[in-house]
């Protein structure tokens, strides 16, 4: 998708999805819907959600601030 100062990303509208596996993992998945950007990652056992939740959420902002960069 092509960026343009109308089309920009909205990052309130972050989606948040905790995906279990067949196997006992746990998946956290981060979704910008009108971009389509997607970050996931399985998250440690021994870790609190919470902290690995702000982790990704960090480096998904930072990715989405490069996309609309490349993008002006």
């Amino acid at each position: 998708m092509t960026f343009t100062k109308g089309n920009m990303v909205d990052r309130d509208k972050i989606q948040f999805d905790l995906i279990k596996l067949l196997n006992g993992e746990r998946l956290l998945r981060l979704t910008e819907p009108q971009s389509g950007l997607a970050l996931e990652q399985k998250l440690a056992p021994a870790d609190a959600v919470v902290r690995q939740k702000e982790k990704l959420l960090s480096a998904f902002q930072a990715a989405l601030a490069r996309v609309e960069l490349s993008a002006a």
